[in-house]
């Protein structure tokens, strides 16, 4: 019997150049006995540095992936050794020299960070507003034989460099083991019911605390499940209405009346409002057939279909009653006018006329048979 053949994935090495960074990608199919563990020298955009290889994981499509020049040696192990205890000093020498620029005053700097073999240095520094390097960079250059970049961090870095301690007494997530941040609100400190006092949700760094994350999507998914403050709930002591939700616990604590308060689990929670609803529902005519046969046990006439049916003739009547008196309207008016030009064909104005002539006629006429009595 023939073993269909297995497909096998290119996979890539996952590298890390500081203690608690980020993973970067990089083929490793030069490196084929390369192990997890082993130090590697890579190029990247800052020039060739050295990393060590955390482990292997399935390529992402949409990004391009660099290959692993090669291990790293011993001598290299060494120059990275020698040149880390070097930091401390060139930090100095530049804060030293950024102290007699104005436009560095509000810059801090914090790490200086060689390359493995000293061919470039990095120095890292915070400030509020963006600042421009150029004249110090120029300095820094003059001092080191190395290239000399300068980059600017947020308030979180500088934390995550500086470790320490933090206000729940251990060390500091950032610098134990978070190797991103992720994007923290005031919504999640909301929804866990912590209170807004800076003190309490802002951190060393001054920033929102990163633990706020950590338990957020527990506390929504368990508000999705119970039910919603000053509902009114069947539980075990009776009907009660809901004062607060208790996420990490499953419950809800609900006022049984006369000021008692009682906690009760979310599955001894009987939702009234819902079984309300399907009661009104289950009595109510049924509304999805029509006029063909229905199993839902209502007579024909009381479905909401015949209702409907019903409504949509008392219209049509109506109508027809207001066409029939339209057409009775115009035959009325047209004998009238039948009637008025079989009297009199002549026009209104013609007819005025005659009218005042005849009037004045009959007072001459008046006036002439009094006059002929009189003598």
């Amino acid at each position: 019997m023939a073993t269909p053949a297995i497909e096998q994935r290119e996979l890539v090495a996952g590298v890390r150049f500081q203690k608690i960074g980020k993973l970067y990608h990089f083929d490793f199919s030069d490196q084929p006995e390369l192990k997890q563990g082993d130090y590697v020298i890579v190029d990247t955009r800052r020039g060739r540095q050295m990393g060590q290889v955390m482990g292997f994981t399935e390529p992402d499509q949409h990004r391009d992936v660099r290959g692993i020049l090669r291990r790293a040696t011993p001598r290299d192990l060494v120059l990275k050794q020698h040149w880390e205890a070097q930091q401390a000093e060139a930090l100095e020498t530049c804060r030293e020299t950024a102290s007699g620029l104005r436009r560095m005053s509000e810059a801090k700097f914090v790490a200086a960070q060689f390359n493995y073999d000293g061919s470039a240095i990095t120095f890292l520094f915070s400030a509020e507003q963006k600042i421009d390097t150029t004249v110090l960079q120029k300095r820094l250059q003059r001092k080191f034989e190395a290239r000399v970049d300068l980059r600017q961090i947020g308030p979180r870095d500088v934390a995550k460099l500086l470790g320490g301690f933090g206000a729940c007494g251990i060390t500091r997530c950032c610098s134990t083991f978070l190797t991103d941040f992720s994007p923290i609100s005031i919504k999640m400190a909301k929804a866990q019911g912590i209170s807004l006092n800076p003190s309490e949700i802002t951190g060393m760094c001054g920033r929102l605390r990163c633990c706020l994350v950590y338990e957020y999507e527990q506390y929504v998914e368990a508000r999705r499940h119970l039910p919603r403050r000053n509902k009114r709930v069947g539980t075990p002591h009776g009907e009660a209405r809901v004062l607060d939700q208790l996420p990490l616990r499953d419950a809800v604590l609900v006022d049984i009346g006369d000021g008692v308060r009682k906690v009760v689990a979310r599955e001894e929670v009987i939702p009234l409002e819902e079984f309300r609803k399907l009661a009104e529902k289950a009595q109510a005519p049924c509304d999805k057939h029509g006029d063909g046969s229905c199993d839902c046990g209502m007579p024909v006439g009381q479905r909401q279909a015949d209702r409907v049916n019903a409504q949509r003739q008392e219209p049509e009547s109506s109508r027809e009653t207001a066409d029939a008196k339209e057409d009775e309207q115009p035959s009325r008016r047209r004998s009238r006018k039948a009637r008025g030009k079989s009297s009199d064909d002549r026009p209104r104005s013609s007819r005025r006329r005659g009218r005042r002539r005849g009037g004045r006629r009959s007072k001459r006429s008046r006036d002439d048979g009094g006059g002929e009595s009189k003598s």
